[in-house]
């Protein structure tokens, strides 16, 4: 196999010829490696390497549904035994991991060869991948634009074809925005189905679900398979589905009732291009057969915005603290924009955060309503075309004030300043929509079904109810089949 070849294929056709003795799964790892020699100089979307691990695997080959296939896990909640998790911060540059995480063991057993680990923010606290630490990766369609976050590394990979799928995980958006910032496929599942942990335990409540990115829907739906099942660590017993993924994407969906919006308070002039992908894909569900209709923004999007920040900052804040208290790390080791919001976090208390939680449950009836009529809400991924790298990136001089506050503990100055307001406006702007999963526990899925006039990608999103993942991954494959996307690839050879 070349190069060429290895980068036209999916994890799944992959792993096919592996299967048949076509090809090894040394083969593949140095057609991997290559591939990252020749374009992540640009990128910068792997961070790390796990190279005498990857060998090892790529000798003693398993049996799993994926056996032979080079991955990359996100640097990111996906500890690799051997190997430090940074979370994108100085802070946990020599945080060795002592076990896999549930996560990475479970790619592990569907014989997945990891060879690094990917680029995220830090603490995956933005929907860019521009850290300090590591510097910003970069969208492979343009260079000069961002992958998106938290997943970006991942996203970026992905799309330059170094792996033909990635670990993710999503906590606000983080699976699905870069999926939409580079042309990919990207599942949020429902709450419960993927495992956390041992390292710790549900994230922000149960917001935050482990994932992929990835170039195909089959990809996708296999990979869900290989992770998806009770966890030993939870709290509850989710309940899993009763059919597998790959043979619910078998089946073509009929008669759908879909309602779709383009409305947002947050952002109320998303971009021509944003509202052009959903209607463009409004048209295309038409032609397949399904009721279609614009209807009214289900939920109110600028309070959920603010409860979902809340939440956040106070779960920065925690995180932050365990963090100097497990390594010793000082305040020097974080980055301006997390002191400040770690210290947003600790002025707030524990009664904003619980009113924020509280409020959830208006968010999770509305939704349960619209569902009640219809089968999913479709909606842009993003407001806007990706940004451009640095466009989200905080002001020197506004930089040293956050140090500051973070420093002088002013988090009451920065509440009568009415920060939290201008941190929805200008981190949640151009991704308003994706939230709402998150908050309420749905699946949520990202499709690849436009690409911009200047050549970007520019997802749209699907929103299902509880327990609708396989429905979702149906729909998507229908979607796929009728405007196929795996023959799109970006020139890796823009300058910077």
């Amino acid at each position: 196999m070349n190069l060429e070849e290895y980068v036209s294929k999916d994890a799944t056709e992959l792993a096919s010829l592996v299967a048949a003795g076509e090809v090894t799964a040394s083969e593949l790892l140095e057609l991997a490696r290559r591939r990252a020699y020749d374009v992540d100089g640009k990128l910068n979307s792997i961070v790390a390497r796990t190279d005498s691990a990857a060998d090892d695997a790529a000798q003693t080959l398993g049996r799993g549904p994926f056996a032979g296939v080079p991955f990359l896990l996100k640097d990111l909640a996906q500890e690799y035994k051997g190997y430090p998790t940074s979370y994108g911060s100085r802070s946990l540059a020599d945080d060795i991991a002592t076990e896999n995480s549930l996560i990475t063991q479970r790619f592990l057993d569907a014989g997945l060869v990891v060879f690094g680990k990917t680029n995220t923010p830090e603490l995956g606290a933005k929907g860019v991948t521009e850290s300090d630490y590591w510097g910003p990766a970069r969208n492979p369609w343009n260079l000069h634009r961002t992958p998106g976050g938290s997943s970006g590394g991942s996203g970026a990979a992905v799309a330059a074809g170094i792996v033909p799928a990635a670990g993710a995980n999503d906590g606000g958006g983080s699976i699905r925005i870069p999926a939409a910032c580079n042309g990919l496929v990207g599942l949020k599942l429902s709450r419960g189905l993927s495992p956390y942990g041992p390292q710790t335990g549900e994230i922000m409540f149960g917001m935050v679900s482990q994932g992929v990115v990835s170039r195909t829907v089959r990809d996708s739906a296999a990979l869900y398979d290989a992770i998806v099942g009770p966890d030993p660590n939870a709290g509850y017993l989710a309940q899993f589905p009763t059919e597998r993924f790959v043979d619910a994407i078998r089946s073509r969906p009929t008669g759908l009732r879909i309602g779709w919006s383009t409305s947002s308070t947050v952002n109320p002039s998303p971009h021509p291009e944003a509202v052009a992908a959903v209607e463009h894909t409004a048209a295309l569900l038409e032609e397949l057969g399904h009721h279609v209709e614009e209807v009214p923004q289900p939920y109110d999007d600028w309070a959920l915005s603010r409860d979902f920040l809340t939440i956040w900052f106070a779960q920065v804040y925690a995180q932050v603290a365990e963090i100097k208290a497990r390594t010793g790390a000082k305040n020097s080791d974080f980055e301006a924009d997390t002191l400040a919001v770690a210290e947003y976090g600790r002025h707030t208390g524990f009664v904003a955060p619980v009113a924020a939680l509280e409020n959830t449950k208006v968010y999770t009836q509305s939704l349960a309503a619209f569902h009640r009529e219809f089968d999913f809400l479709l909606t842009p991924t993003l407001a806007t075309p990706p940004l451009r790298i640095g466009a989200a990136s905080t002001p020197p001089l506004m930089q040293r004030a956050a140090r500051a506050a973070g420093v002088l503990r002013a988090g009451r100055i920065m509440d009568l300043t009415g920060i939290l307001d201008d941190v929805v406006q200008n981190n949640l702007g151009w991704v308003p929509y994706t939230q709402l999963a998150n908050v309420t526990g749905r699946p949520a899925i990202s499709v690849p079904v436009h690409w911009t006039s200047d050549g970007l990608p520019l997802g749209v999103q699907f929103v299902g109810h509880l327990g609708s993942d396989g429905a979702l991954l149906r729909l998507a494959a229908q979607i796929e089949e009728a405007a196929p996307w795996i023959h799109r690839f970006p020139a890796t050879d823009t300058p910077v």
